[in-house]
């Protein structure tokens, strides 16, 4: 999983992007600082993996990874060319989801691109920009297609259709991703289109450390007020917190957090946000040699999962051994699991289930 980290020049991206990451992206209080995008990969917290590795006394644990893209500050104008704007556009087109960060605190020492703190202004600029690329792609795309149908090429109906309920979307201020896909082919049509505004959002409403919670922070309450319009996730943080409690080791970021109020950290927070928008979950294999999640999509049935871990095991899928996370700790291991009929032998029609445990059977 890809997800690209995006707004104005000195909102807290590259901040929020270093404290998720401990990456160490430059940061600095001018635009453009970040020109090539930062590349972070994280390990999906799931404190499963630690429980199950005590369990069978693993000699490796290893998480489900995201992939975070620190992509420039846009500013208005980008869809032309602005602040180097088609570059960074260029690289938003590659994941699969947005980080949308909006800056909702005031600062007098951090300098705002334009000179005041207006999160709706913020987030119409980038959507804005976001939509424009989009418009000219499929302004293009349509005209050439429709050309084709007009002097006879019937295949290329139901692109032209959908082009133009998207372009009319567009032209109307509402993002690609509002248009109703009607069909497999339509959504294989739309999937194959990287719009940029038919990619899911996360608004992050990156509040001072003054504001951690506190529930009237007017800035938020404005940005989850278009969000909830906009169909999109909301996750309120403070950008230098994060960054303060990433450079603290374990205990000492349990007792911060506990001083601050905080219950989950930032990431925590981001990934749940971004399995639950992407429709995502794991499933678990475990073993003395290497304790592991699996990231899928959620309805995803057995011998897929199979292939995730390796095309043999999904073409030569026989059955699979499938013990939920809680039954197995709770039983203490998979033979006395097995013992109290918790172990189930599932087939080909199976849809996996977050947190199961899976041992797979096959025959290439």
């Amino acid at each position: 999983m890809k997800i690209g980290v995006v707004g104005l020049p000195n909102v807290g991206k590259s901040t929020l992007f270093n404290a998720i990451t401990n990456a160490g992206a430059e940061s600095a209080n001018y635009p453009f600082c970040t020109i090539e995008p930062n590349v972070g990969i994280v390990d999906v917290p799931d404190e499963r993996l630690e429980i199950l590795g005590k369990l069978y006394n693993t000699k490796k644990i290893t998480h489900a990874s995201i992939e975070f893209v620190d992509i420039a500050g846009l500013v208005a104008g980008a869809s032309k060319g602005e602040g180097l704007g088609n570059k960074f556009l260029s690289h938003i087109r590659e994941v699969d989801a947005i980080i949308h960060v909006v800056r909702c605190f005031e600062n007098e020492k951090i300098i705002h691109v334009n000179g005041s703190i207006e999160p709706l202004r913020d987030i119409e600029i980038i959507n804005l920009e976001l939509a424009l690329s989009d418009l000219e792609q499929i302004t293009k795309l349509y005209e050439k297609n429709a050309k084709l149908v007009k002097t006879g090429d019937k295949s290329l109906k139901t692109t032209v259709e959908l082009l133009e309920r998207i372009k009319t979307a567009l032209e109307e201020n509402k993002p690609a991703r509002s248009v109703k896909i009607e069909g497999e082919e339509e959504e294989k049509i739309m999937k194959n289109l990287g719009l940029l505004t038919a990619k899911p959002v996360i608004y992050v409403a990156n509040i001072s450390e003054d504001d951690i919670g506190k529930e009237d922070n007017k800035f938020v309450k404005e940005v989850k007020d278009f969000a909830d319009k906009d169909h999109a996730k909301v996750i309120s943080l403070s950008a230098k917190i994060e960054e303060e409690l990433a450079g603290l080791e374990k205990e000492e970021q349990a007792v911060f957090k506990e001083e601050l109020g905080i219950k989950e950290s930032g990431l925590e927070k981001l990934v749940k946000a971004s399995y639950d928008l992407l429709g995502l979950m794991s499933f678990l294999t475990a073993g003395e040699k290497e304790v592991r999640a699996w990231t899928i999509k959620k309805g995803t049935k057995a011998p897929q999962a199979a292939g995730k871990i390796h095309t043999d095991f999904e073409k030569g899928f026989i059955k699979a051994e499938v013990v939920s996370y809680g039954d197995l700790v709770e039983a203490g291991s998979f033979v006395k699991a097995k013992e109290k009929g918790k172990v189930r032998l599932e087939g080909k029609d199976y849809v996996v289930q977050d947190g199961d445990v899976m041992l797979f059977r096959f025959n290439v």
